[in-house]
């Protein structure tokens, strides 16, 4: 199965966009409405933040997990040993933040939520009824007034030679959210596995717009939505001299959610926050 790009105004986008998510958990937009110039001054303005000292006056806050993250604490992707080579930092509209990057990424976090609405009407719409019975709530209706949907601007830094052997920029995971609507970075790296077990490169034509299932929306139609592996692989030869910068946005339903008779979304969150080592 090749990942191939799904155009947003052609007639058939919604229907070729949900059987691409159901065969390989991630989908690809292009010709979308999320504004080119606005992620470009969102890279810009981020490689800014993250190669000035200033980040550190925005250290996360433990408990309610908004500002920066340095590299000594980025996560460790389950059932991986080594930190994935990354820092970054977590925007919700009520937390910490710069003002040089506040209106950008408050920006970007209100047209990328619309938008997340739209594809989450499209994923309902083409869900099999016997499936769509186990949605609590419509699909939609999950993420609205959630003050727990999660921007992450995230910087993985250019390769010096000296990184622990075995390291990645983001080892093989899966997300915990809903959906994740995710603007081609800046570089390549990133990588989905297939059925099959292979590894294949997502289309990261600058202009495309990756979108992947979430586990909480595995959970919530019983699995017929793939929560799928994907990883950052390291840029080889002079690429390794080169940083990457990425903007996932994670689509996250109000904590009371029910995703099925095991979790409501809080629930989930918490567990899965514990296996990452985020929380204790």
């Amino acid at each position: 199965m090749t990942l191939q790009a799904v155009d947003y105004q052609a007639p058939d986008a919604a229907q070729a966009f949900v059987q691409s998510l159901r065969d390989t958990g991630f989908g690809v937009l292009k010709n979308h409405p999320i504004e080119q110039a606005l992620v470009q001054q969102i890279y810009q303005h981020g490689q800014a933040f993250f190669a000035g000292e200033d980040k550190q006056a925005y250290l996360y806050n433990v408990g309610t997990q908004d500002g920066f993250f340095p590299a000594q604490v980025s996560e460790t992707a389950k059932g991986h040993q080594h930190k994935d080579l990354k820092e970054y930092f977590h925007y919700y509209p009520w937390g910490q933040c710069p003002d040089s990057l506040r209106p950008l990424l408050q920006q970007y976090y209100e047209a990328a939520n619309q938008l997340a609405v739209e594809l989450l009407g499209w994923i309902e719409h083409y869900t099999p009824q016997d499936i769509a019975a186990h949605y609590r709530e419509p699909l939609s209706a999950m993420i609205e007034h959630s003050d727990q949907t999660l921007l992450r601007l995230l910087h993985y830094p250019a390769l010096k030679g000296d990184e622990e052997l075995g390291a990645i920029r983001a080892g093989a995971h899966e997300d915990i959210n809903l959906i994740t609507i995710l603007p081609a970075a800046n570089e390549p790296g990133l990588q989905v596995k297939l059925k099959d077990g292979r590894w294949q490169d997502v289309p990261c034509d600058f202009g495309n717009l990756i979108v992947n299932i979430g586990d909480m929306l595995q959970e919530a139609s019983a699995g017929y939505f793939p929560s799928t592996s994907h990883r950052v692989i390291n840029p080889e030869g002079t690429d390794k001299t080169k940083a990457r910068i990425s903007l996932p946005l994670f689509l996250h339903p109000r904590p009371e959610v029910v995703l099925s008779e095991r979790h409501t979304a809080g629930s989930y969150l918490h567990e899965r926050l514990v296996e990452l080592g985020v929380l204790k």
